[in-house]
C-alpha cells in the first residue's frame, strides 16, 4: 500500500512540474517587435586603414632581422576608428565614431544596434568613413523599403562586397 501512495505522489507530483513548463512556456506572451512596427538591425564588423602607411625597408634593415623575421616591409599595427552614420527618412538614427578593439588597437571595430521604426515607406542611407577623412564617407549606400509589421532588416557591411548589404 505505502508504493501504491509513493507512486501516485510521484505521478501527481511530475504531472504538475509538466503542466507548470506546459503553461510557463506559453505565457506571458512575449512580443519581440510590436504590431504596428519594424526593426532594423546594423550589425558588423570592420577593420579601418592603418594610422602609417607600410614603409619599405632597407637591406642594411633587413640584415638586422633575425632570419625567422625578415621581411621587405614593416606596418604599424594600429588602426583609425571608422564613423558611422545611419539616416532614416531624413534623421540621423546613428552617428557614431567606433574605435578598434585589440591591445594594441589593431583589431577590427564592432557594431549591434536595433532600431524600432514604424511599418512602411522609408528612406535608408548607411555610411561608413574608416580612411579618417572627416569632410565625407568611403561608403554610402541608400535604399528605399517598404517595411512590413514586425519585419526585421538586418544591415551588414562588407568592403570586399562594395559596401553595405541590406538583406531584405
Amino acid at each position: 500500500m505505502s508504493d501504491l501512495l509513493r507512486y501516485a505522489g510521484q505521478a501527481v507530483f511530475y504531472a504538475v512540474v509538466v503542466l507548470g513548463i506546459g503553461y510557463f512556456s506559453q505565457r506571458p506572451i512575449y512580443q519581440h517587435i510590436p504590431p504596428d512596427e519594424a526593426q532594423i538591425l546594423l550589425s558588423f564588423s570592420h577593420g579601418g586603414q592603418r594610422k602609417q602607411a607600410c614603409r619599405r625597408l632597407s637591406s642594411a634593415e633587413i640584415a638586422k632581422l633575425p632570419p625567422n623575421q625578415r621581411r621587405p616591409n614593416t606596418c604599424a599595427r594600429e588602426r583609425l576608428p571608422i564613423h558611422v552614420q545611419l539616416v532614416l527618412d531624413d534623421a540621423v538614427i546613428f552617428d557614431r565614431i567606433l574605435e578598434p578593439t585589440g591591445l594594441s588597437g589593431d583589431g577590427p571595430a564592432h557594431a549591434y544596434e536595433k532600431f524600432l521604426v514604424p511599418a512602411g515607406r522609408h528612406k535608408l542611407i548607411a555610411r561608413l568613413e574608416d580612411r579618417g577623412r572627416a569632410d565625407s564617407f568611403s561608403y554610402e549606400s541608400e535604399l528605399v523599403v517598404e517595411l512590413r509589421p514586425r519585419q526585421n532588416l538586418p544591415i551588414d557591411f562588407k568592403a570586399d562586397k562594395g559596401g553595405f548589404i541590406f538583406y531584405l
